[in-house]
Protein backbone atom coordinates (compact mmCIF):
# COMPACT_ATOMS: atom_id res chain seq x y z
CA UNK A 1 0.00 0.00 0.00
CA UNK A 2 1.19 3.84 -0.83
CA UNK A 3 2.24 5.61 1.64
CA UNK A 4 2.78 9.47 2.13
CA UNK A 5 5.05 11.24 3.71
CA UNK A 6 5.20 14.49 5.00
CA UNK A 7 8.08 16.38 3.53
CA UNK A 8 7.76 19.90 3.58
CA UNK A 9 11.21 20.00 1.08
CA UNK A 10 13.54 17.71 -0.54
CA UNK A 11 17.40 17.46 -0.77
CA UNK A 12 19.01 15.39 -3.14
CA UNK A 13 22.44 13.57 -2.65
CA UNK A 14 23.59 11.38 -5.39
CA UNK A 15 25.37 8.05 -4.06
CA UNK A 16 26.84 5.26 -6.06
CA UNK A 17 24.38 2.37 -7.09
CA UNK A 18 24.97 -0.96 -5.53
CA UNK A 19 27.73 -2.84 -6.99
CA UNK A 20 26.31 -6.34 -9.04
CA UNK A 21 28.71 -9.43 -9.09
CA UNK A 22 29.27 -10.81 -12.53
CA UNK A 23 26.45 -13.46 -12.45
CA UNK A 24 23.74 -10.98 -11.01
CA UNK A 25 24.76 -8.87 -13.91
CA UNK A 26 24.80 -11.48 -16.39
CA UNK A 27 21.17 -12.41 -14.74
CA UNK A 28 20.13 -8.80 -15.58
CA UNK A 29 20.97 -8.95 -19.05
CA UNK A 30 19.31 -11.75 -19.99
CA UNK A 31 16.16 -10.51 -18.07
CA UNK A 32 16.32 -7.41 -19.93
CA UNK A 33 16.98 -9.43 -23.31
CA UNK A 34 13.78 -11.47 -22.44
CA UNK A 35 12.14 -8.40 -21.46
CA UNK A 36 12.79 -6.42 -24.69
CA UNK A 37 11.68 -9.28 -26.83
CA UNK A 38 8.71 -9.54 -25.14
CA UNK A 39 8.01 -5.82 -25.58
CA UNK A 40 10.72 -4.16 -28.36
CA UNK A 41 9.60 -0.83 -27.72
CA UNK A 42 11.30 -0.86 -24.19
CA UNK A 43 14.63 1.67 -24.02
CA UNK A 44 17.40 1.22 -21.62
CA UNK A 45 17.58 5.27 -21.09
CA UNK A 46 19.21 6.58 -17.86
CA UNK A 47 17.07 6.36 -14.92
CA UNK A 48 17.63 7.23 -11.15
CA UNK A 49 17.29 4.74 -8.32
CA UNK A 50 16.31 6.16 -4.78
CA UNK A 51 19.20 4.82 -2.62
CA UNK A 52 17.89 5.84 0.35
CA UNK A 53 15.97 8.19 2.90
CA UNK A 54 16.74 10.24 5.69
CA UNK A 55 15.00 12.91 7.70
CA UNK A 56 16.27 16.64 8.48
CA UNK A 57 14.68 18.96 10.86
CA UNK A 58 11.49 21.32 9.46
CA UNK A 59 10.43 17.90 7.51
CA UNK A 60 13.11 18.21 4.87
CA UNK A 61 13.73 14.75 3.06
CA UNK A 62 17.05 13.73 2.17
CA UNK A 63 16.58 11.51 -0.78
CA UNK A 64 20.02 9.99 -1.98
CA UNK A 65 20.13 9.01 -5.88
CA UNK A 66 22.08 7.11 -8.04
CA UNK A 67 22.10 6.78 -11.51
CA UNK A 68 20.95 3.58 -13.28
CA UNK A 69 19.34 2.39 -16.84
CA UNK A 70 15.83 1.01 -16.53
CA UNK A 71 17.55 -2.61 -17.05
CA UNK A 72 18.11 -2.39 -13.39
CA UNK A 73 14.16 -2.74 -12.66
CA UNK A 74 15.18 -6.28 -13.52
CA UNK A 75 16.89 -7.06 -10.57
CA UNK A 76 14.02 -7.03 -8.00
CA UNK A 77 12.99 -10.06 -9.99
CA UNK A 78 16.40 -11.82 -9.46
CA UNK A 79 16.92 -13.73 -6.27
CA UNK A 80 19.52 -12.04 -3.80
CA UNK A 81 20.38 -9.23 -6.51
CA UNK A 82 20.85 -5.79 -4.86
CA UNK A 83 18.12 -3.04 -6.61
CA UNK A 84 17.25 0.17 -5.93
CA UNK A 85 13.69 1.45 -6.20
CA UNK A 86 12.52 3.81 -8.67
CA UNK A 87 12.56 7.63 -8.46
CA UNK A 88 9.21 9.47 -9.91
CA UNK A 89 7.26 12.44 -10.52
CA UNK A 90 3.69 13.01 -11.06
CA UNK A 91 1.74 15.86 -11.45
CA UNK A 92 -1.87 16.08 -9.84
CA UNK A 93 -3.68 18.38 -13.06
CA UNK A 94 -7.22 19.49 -11.48
CA UNK A 95 -9.99 21.05 -13.47
CA UNK A 96 -12.03 24.15 -12.28
CA UNK A 97 -14.77 21.81 -11.43
CA UNK A 98 -12.85 19.74 -8.16
CA UNK A 99 -12.03 17.11 -11.13
CA UNK A 100 -8.76 15.67 -11.25
CA UNK A 101 -7.08 14.27 -14.64
CA UNK A 102 -5.86 10.54 -14.83
CA UNK A 103 -4.34 9.05 -17.86
CA UNK A 104 -3.91 5.28 -19.08
CA UNK A 105 -0.95 4.00 -20.14
CA UNK A 106 -0.45 3.17 -24.42
CA UNK A 107 -0.57 -1.09 -24.96
CA UNK A 108 3.40 0.17 -26.08
CA UNK A 109 4.45 1.62 -22.75
CA UNK A 110 5.91 -0.61 -19.99
CA UNK A 111 2.51 -0.80 -18.23
CA UNK A 112 0.26 -1.17 -20.64
CA UNK A 113 -3.20 -0.32 -19.26
CA UNK A 114 -2.10 1.15 -16.13
CA UNK A 115 -3.85 4.22 -14.91
CA UNK A 116 -2.00 6.73 -13.06
CA UNK A 117 -1.61 10.63 -12.58
CA UNK A 118 0.87 11.99 -15.83
CA UNK A 119 4.68 11.44 -14.61
CA UNK A 120 7.25 9.14 -15.18
CA UNK A 121 10.69 8.13 -13.90
CA UNK A 122 13.63 10.66 -13.55
CA UNK A 123 16.19 11.06 -15.43
CA UNK A 124 20.03 11.94 -14.33
CA UNK A 125 21.33 15.16 -15.20
CA UNK A 126 23.20 14.75 -18.50
CA UNK A 127 25.86 17.29 -17.59
CA UNK A 128 28.29 16.77 -15.02
CA UNK A 129 27.84 20.89 -13.56
CA UNK A 130 23.63 20.06 -14.08
CA UNK A 131 22.51 19.68 -10.45
CA UNK A 132 19.31 17.26 -9.75
CA UNK A 133 17.93 19.29 -6.66
CA UNK A 134 14.15 20.12 -6.16
CA UNK A 135 13.74 22.55 -9.35
CA UNK A 136 15.14 20.00 -11.46
CA UNK A 137 12.28 17.94 -10.46
CA UNK A 138 9.74 20.13 -10.79
CA UNK A 139 11.08 21.05 -14.72
CA UNK A 140 10.81 17.07 -15.17
CA UNK A 141 7.33 16.81 -13.89
CA UNK A 142 6.56 20.05 -15.67
CA UNK A 143 8.25 17.94 -19.31
CA UNK A 144 6.03 14.89 -18.54
CA UNK A 145 2.72 16.62 -18.22
CA UNK A 146 3.75 18.21 -21.52
CA UNK A 147 4.82 15.37 -23.74
CA UNK A 148 1.65 12.84 -21.95
CA UNK A 149 -1.56 15.25 -21.72
CA UNK A 150 -0.09 18.45 -23.88
CA UNK A 151 -0.43 20.47 -20.85
CA UNK A 152 2.12 23.27 -20.77
CA UNK A 153 2.76 24.50 -17.43
CA UNK A 154 5.81 26.74 -15.93
CA UNK A 155 7.63 24.26 -13.64
CA UNK A 156 7.78 27.05 -11.20
CA UNK A 157 3.99 27.34 -10.70
CA UNK A 158 4.55 23.34 -10.00
CA UNK A 159 4.36 23.15 -5.99
CA UNK A 160 5.33 19.70 -4.03
CA UNK A 161 2.11 18.06 -2.88
CA UNK A 162 3.03 15.00 -1.28
CA UNK A 163 6.19 12.44 -1.65
CA UNK A 164 4.53 8.94 -1.69
CA UNK A 165 6.53 5.76 -1.23
CA UNK A 166 4.40 2.87 -3.33
CA UNK A 167 4.21 -0.82 -2.51
CA UNK A 168 7.59 -1.81 -4.68
CA UNK A 169 9.59 1.21 -2.34
CA UNK A 170 9.46 3.46 -5.29
CA UNK A 171 9.78 7.09 -4.16
CA UNK A 172 7.75 9.95 -5.86
CA UNK A 173 7.71 13.77 -5.82
CA UNK A 174 3.90 14.99 -6.63
CA UNK A 175 3.35 18.07 -7.24
CA UNK A 176 0.54 19.99 -7.60
CA UNK A 177 -0.54 22.39 -10.98
CA UNK A 178 -2.71 24.96 -11.11
CA UNK A 179 -6.27 24.08 -12.27
CA UNK A 180 -7.44 24.44 -16.07
CA UNK A 181 -11.08 24.28 -17.39
CA UNK A 182 -12.52 20.61 -18.06
CA UNK A 183 -12.64 22.06 -21.68
CA UNK A 184 -9.14 23.19 -22.15
CA UNK A 185 -7.06 19.60 -20.47
CA UNK A 186 -9.42 17.73 -22.91
CA UNK A 187 -8.43 20.23 -25.93
CA UNK A 188 -4.43 20.15 -25.18
CA UNK A 189 -4.79 15.99 -24.75
CA UNK A 190 -6.83 16.02 -28.25
CA UNK A 191 -4.27 18.20 -29.82
CA UNK A 192 -1.38 16.05 -28.41
CA UNK A 193 -3.16 12.76 -30.22
CA UNK A 194 -3.48 14.84 -33.43
CA UNK A 195 -0.27 15.89 -33.62
CA UNK A 196 1.18 12.14 -32.55
CA UNK A 197 -0.96 10.36 -35.53
CA UNK A 198 0.55 12.78 -38.03
CA UNK A 199 3.64 12.05 -36.78
CA UNK A 200 3.03 8.43 -37.33
CA UNK A 201 3.49 7.82 -33.24
CA UNK A 202 1.06 6.42 -30.45
CA UNK A 203 1.36 8.98 -27.54
CA UNK A 204 2.06 7.24 -24.21
CA UNK A 205 -1.34 8.03 -22.66
CA UNK A 206 -4.19 6.56 -24.98
CA UNK A 207 -6.81 7.84 -22.43
CA UNK A 208 -7.54 10.19 -20.17
CA UNK A 209 -9.88 10.76 -17.62
CA UNK A 210 -11.33 13.18 -15.29
CA UNK A 211 -12.17 11.72 -11.54
CA UNK A 212 -13.95 13.61 -8.71
CA UNK A 213 -13.24 11.08 -5.67
CA UNK A 214 -12.07 7.33 -5.45
CA UNK A 215 -15.61 5.88 -5.96
CA UNK A 216 -15.04 7.70 -9.59
CA UNK A 217 -12.03 5.03 -10.41
CA UNK A 218 -14.80 2.22 -10.23
CA UNK A 219 -15.78 3.20 -13.74
CA UNK A 220 -12.06 2.79 -15.18
CA UNK A 221 -11.49 -0.34 -16.42
CA UNK A 222 -7.45 -1.71 -15.69
CA UNK A 223 -4.71 -1.87 -12.97
CA UNK A 224 -4.12 1.46 -11.49
CA UNK A 225 -0.94 2.45 -9.45
CA UNK A 226 -1.43 2.04 -5.81
CA UNK A 227 -1.26 5.54 -5.05
CA UNK A 228 -3.87 7.00 -7.23
CA UNK A 229 -6.91 6.29 -4.76
CA UNK A 230 -5.69 7.24 -1.64
CA UNK A 231 -4.47 10.50 -3.79
CA UNK A 232 -7.99 11.00 -4.92
CA UNK A 233 -9.20 10.88 -1.35
CA UNK A 234 -7.21 13.48 0.12
CA UNK A 235 -7.75 17.87 -0.65
CA UNK A 236 -5.43 18.52 -3.79
CA UNK A 237 -4.42 21.70 -1.68
CA UNK A 238 -1.64 21.94 1.52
Amino acid sequence: MAEFLAAEGITLVESPPPPLSPGHREAMDRAWDEAVRANPALFDGPSVGCAGLEWRPERELVISWSRLTYRHRTLRRIPGAPWLPSLFVAVLQPTDDGRLLVGRMAGWTAAPGRWQLPGGTVEPPSGADEPLDAAALRGHAARELAEETGIGTDPSRLALWRVVRNDVRSVGALFLAPPLPASRVRERFDALVSVEAAAGREPELDRIALVRSPAGLAELRGPRVDYLEPVLGRPWSG
